[in-house]
């Protein structure tokens, strides 16, 4: 999937319920695809905050 100019990778977790999507030294998890795609968005959103504020 990509997330604007990024590429988000998303697999699903062997011996787990659920799926994870990787991005940018960011990790993520959840239920499903989109779960984990929307809390991958949070995430970047919050880094690029952190990373503009310096």
């Amino acid at each position: 999937m990509k997330m604007g100019r990024l590429d988000v990778k998303m697999f699903k977790i062997k011996n787990r319920r659920g799926f994870a999507a990787v991005c940018k030294d960011c990790l993520t998890e959840g239920q499903s695809r989109e779960e984990a795609f929307a809390r991958m968005v949070k995430a970047i959103t919050r880094l690029e905050k952190k990373i503009r504020k310096k």
